[in-house]
């Protein structure tokens, strides 16, 4: 079964890493790169995402014509920051994976929906 890992960082852990010395931050990527390369036998793809400021929205809701605004569609205090698709067997194989997830401090859990070309 596939699962997209969306990571999501708060404004707490947002300050708190940039509070971090340089060695400090070092490591704590390098406990990313070790979980990843721990789980590489079920991840698929995934990348960190640019900050949420050079996001741009487009609004199809709003009208006859979509609205096109810069920055993140909504104000929050959570962020996603990057994205992992894995391959496991379950939910459960899954959650284990997660738990123990050494990055920012929330990580939602979404069963892809496996589509054919055309579908849509």
């Amino acid at each position: 079964m596939k699962y997209v890992l969306l990571f999501v960082e708060t404004e707490q852990f947002e300050r708190d890493f940039e509070a971090m010395s340089e060695a400090d931050r070092e490591r704590a990527f390098g406990l990313v790169y070790q979980w990843m390369d721990d789980n590489a036998d079920k991840i698929r793809g995934g990348n960190k995402l640019q900050s949420a400021d050079t996001a741009t929205t487009v609004r199809l809701d709003a009208g006859s014509e979509p609205v096109v605004t810069d920055g993140p569609f909504v104000e929050g205090k959570e962020v996603v920051s990057g994205y992992t698709e894995v391959e496991v067997d379950d939910l459960d194989q899954v959650l284990k994976m997660v738990s123990t997830w050494p990055g920012c401090p929330i990580v939602e859990i979404r069963p892809l929906l496996e589509m054919s070309a055309g579908q849509g």
